[in-house]
């Protein structure tokens, strides 16, 4: 019996080692994709899961207020905080005919600032959970924040190596905002479309494209950098099709258009759908700016200034020149070689994604959860350079998850 015990444990090590092995140097075959990134998410899952639950039982035992206030506590109503009550709204009574306002004739925040595509999927759950919201919800999140991860893999393999897309994978998953792919958020299921339509786009898929777009539009706001990402590939195709003579048949010329002005079209949609149910012609973007309020006051919309208004309001003209600097550091990094190393389409979606943000968001709390999108740029050597470099930024995003949740979960919404 020793014997037979000891040649099992030689022909099968524990799994600590067997683990470590395949992350280190992955499967043999198509396997390889599959394999790595779906252990990453598990692991990153084992640690966002216990300190979720190690915060929310704290809390719970000192009686600490918890920020999104629940009548039924529980761990699920707990990791469907803040936005998910929204998108609980729309699973179980639909978008409002009118749009809400106040005393004075103001719109106050509600339903029409979230898309449909995440709430839908979660209705079509909630039967086989018992018709809980909260638990379909973390479900359907923390399966798609799976996809994310593999899709997230395959893009940095694509244009980089195996150990980038781990790295990257790694620090995407046990990042500070790691835990936002299991909560009832819509961010794991638009971060798989998105990953996947770029992926599409890199190993030029182009009507690949066209579908996963269209959903992620009506998922989360953003999916137009990826338009800007097809029309950047369109002319940098047609550039080498004059230079080099590289082939670039009329077949994938016409496909990258159409896909292109799918993904436009349906960037743009929502607004006029609500202003079309709701009848107020400005129901969308009103809605939006109803939660400016608190940060700002009451603001009328014009591109490329919400950041400047943010910073002067708050910090005055230093402010002013604190965005420049970001906006400048941020032209710099875009610009590295590394960076730029990851090829023409990660690049052009990435830069044109953090234009959007620039563009129409107003930085608060939530910004950390709007740039997981940019997640393809960990792939740099800025991040995992050198394997003494990815640890850092691994141990530093691991840290920095518990104070991430306190402080978007306690003190702020993300």
């Amino acid at each position: 019996m020793t014997d037979v015990a000891e040649t099992t444990r030689a022909s099968w090590p524990d799994l600590p080692t067997r683990v470590r092995r395949v992350l280190r140097n992955g499967l043999e075959g198509r396997h390889s994709r599959w394999t790595a990134p779906l252990l990453l998410w598990l692991g990153s899952r084992v640690v966002s899961t216990a300190l979720l639950l190690t915060v929310y039982l704290v809390a719970t035992a000192t009686g600490a207020p918890f920020a999104s206030h629940r009548s039924d506590p529980s761990f699920f109503t707990f990791s469907g905080s803040w936005d998910a009550s929204f998108y609980r709204i729309i699973a179980e009574h639909g978008y409002p005919a009118r749009v809400p306002v106040d005393g004075s004739g103001h719109v106050v925040p509600n339903a029409w600032a979230f898309l449909p595509v995440f709430p839908v999927v979660v209705r079509l759950v909630m039967p086989v959970v018992g018709g809980s919201f909260w638990i379909a919800g973390v479900l359907v999140a923390t399966l798609a924040g799976a996809g994310a991860c593999v899709a997230l893999y395959r893009v940095v393999l694509a244009v980089g190596c195996s150990r980038r897309a781990r790295w990257a994978t790694a620090l995407f998953a046990f990042g500070p905002t790691g835990f936002l792919l299991q909560v009832a958020y819509a961010e794991s299921l638009f971060l798989l479309l998105l990953f996947g339509a770029l992926l599409a786009l890199v190993r030029r898929r182009y009507w690949v494209v066209a579908p996963l777009g269209l959903v992620a539009a009506f998922t989360k706001p953003g999916v137009l950098a990826l338009a800007v990402a097809l029309a950047v590939h369109l002319i940098v195709r047609a550039v080498a099709l004059v230079r080099r003579r590289e082939p670039f048949p009329w077949r994938e010329r016409v496909a990258i258009v159409v896909s292109g002005l799918v993904v436009a079209a349906a960037g743009t949609a929502w607004p006029l759908i609500a202003s079309a149910v709701t009848g107020h012609p400005g129901a969308y973007l009103e809605t939006e700016l109803s939660w400016w309020v608190g940060f700002v006051g009451r603001q009328h919309f014009v591109p490329l200034t919400p950041w400047f208004t943010m910073a002067g309001t708050w910090l005055g003209p230093l402010g002013i020149v604190l965005v420049v600097v970001v906006l400048a550091a941020g032209v710099w990094f875009s610009t590295r070689r590394d960076v730029r190393a990851l090829g023409v389409d990660v690049l052009a979606f990435t830069a044109s994604y953090a234009l959007y943000l620039v563009a129409v968001f107003l930085p608060q709390q939530s910004l950390p959860r709007l740039l997981m999108p940019a997640a393809p740029l960990l792939g740099s050597d800025v991040f995992v350079g050198t394997r003494r470099r990815a640890v850092a930024w691994l141990v530093v995003g691991v840290c920095l998850q518990p104070v991430a949740i306190v402080l978007l979960w306690f003190l702020g919404y993300p």
